[in-house]
């Protein structure tokens, strides 16, 4: 059976730290602690739980952080999480599994990483990350924000557990302040990974105009990976969406589509911009495309999850209903709520489409899910 060193980066979350660790504490075989200067009971809240609790001078570099805890390991396995990280009950008795099961010279095992999740818990967007890495590969970690964890050769192996973050505060400020200390400076490392980086921090900012210039820098450099540039044009496309832009965002879905097989996200995408033209036959074609395509079975870039379950089915019952198709309307929107039971939109939409059946006026019914404003972006 492997053992796994669990190397976490922390500083001031003494709020989060505890609920991490209690869920995952029993299941690897020793943490490591890299504190980089908390200020808060942090180190005190660390200590009911290891005794390996270190000091790194912190120099606006977390790749460089995340490296010196990966060289205090001493399992076979490397696992690293962040503060505001959870492991929920299902996922704990996937990785105790995993860990009993697992070959010992599995080099990287990939674990999915929930990044957001709708109303009853399910996870509406997620990525995929190299989680747990063999300690004797020596992988690396790059890039002083938005680090990343190299992995270009080994055994790799795909687990069904997943992490769930938690996030817990707004980090944009902090974010920015890095790349202007570490990269802005130097025109020549705004590049590559560093100048999409940068751009998802104009966005964070509401700097959409700045942003979909440097989105635009990032797809006509050479040499990218095909995920990278999909995800690029979606996002060039969600700021364009917010300038109002609406042409310019429709080709940049469509451009996305070079890259790979059309997925779920993009459909959405693209029938959300026909839909809000009113060309719900259109919208429809996209739509109902999108409930075709299967998830990505290894993708480690941002997915938009929610298309592969209720979103569709959502804005499907919106185009049906304002081209009088009632029945399907219904039908989709049944199908919305087998996802999202409790939600009052959608059995809104539900009352008002029993009562139009078989009549001849056609309901409104243009209600999202009660906590989704904006159907795609």
């Amino acid at each position: 059976m492997i053992t796994i060193s669990l190397c976490m980066i922390v500083k001031n979350e003494e709020e989060v730290l505890a609920r991490c660790l209690d869920s995952v504490a029993d299941l690897v075989d020793e943490i490591n602690i890299i504190d980089t200067g908390s200020t808060d009971g942090t180190k005190e809240i660390a200590a009911r739980y290891t005794d390996r609790i270190f000091d790194f001078e912190w120099i606006d570099d977390f790749a460089a952080a995340r490296n010196y805890s990966f060289a205090q390991a001493t399992c076979s396995h490397i696992m690293w999480l962040d503060a505001d990280d959870i492991v929920f009950e299902k996922d704990r008795e996937l990785l105790k599994a995993l860990k009993e099961e697992m070959p010992a010279d599995i080099d990287s095992i990939i674990m999915s990483y929930h990044l957001a999740f709708d109303q009853e818990g399910n996870a509406a967007a997620g990525a995929r990350r190299n989680r747990i890495v063999r300690r004797e590969k020596g992988y690396r970690w790059h890039n002083p924000i938005h680090e990343y964890l190299e992995v270009l050769e080994g055994q790799i192996y795909v687990s069904e557990a997943a992490i769930s973050h938690k996030r817990m505060g707004d980090h944009s400020a902090r974010n920015m302040a890095i790349f202007e200390k570490k990269l802005l400076n130097n025109a020549e490392r705004l590049e590559g990974r560093n100048l999409f980086y940068y751009a998802n921090e104009l966005v964070d900012q509401g700097m959409h105009a700045e942003a979909a210039d440097h989105y635009e820098r990032f797809v006509r450099q050479p040499g990218d990976a095909q995920a990278d540039l999909m995800l690029a044009y979606s996002k060039l496309a969600e700021s364009y969406h917010h300038l109002g832009r609406m042409d310019e965002k429709l080709r940049s879905l469509l451009l996305g589509l070079q890259f790979d097989k059309p997925r779920a996200d993009f459909c959405c995408s693209i029938g959300y911009c026909f839909e809000e033209r009113q060309q719900y036959e259109a919208a429809i074609y996209w739509y109902e495309t999108a409930l075709t395509l299967p998830k990505p079975a290894f993708h480690m870039g941002l997915l938009n999850l929610v298309c592969w379950t209720w979103m569709p089915h959502v804005q499907l019952c919106i185009c049906y209903a304002k081209l009088g198709g009632l029945e399907k309307a219904y039908e989709h929107n049944e199908k919305a709520l087998a996802y999202l039971p409790n939600d009052t939109n959608l059995l809104d939409n539900k009352r008002k489409l029993e009562q139009a059946l078989g009549l001849d006026a056609v309901p409104e019914v243009v209600q999202q899910p009660a906590d989704k404003e904006d159907p795609i972006c």
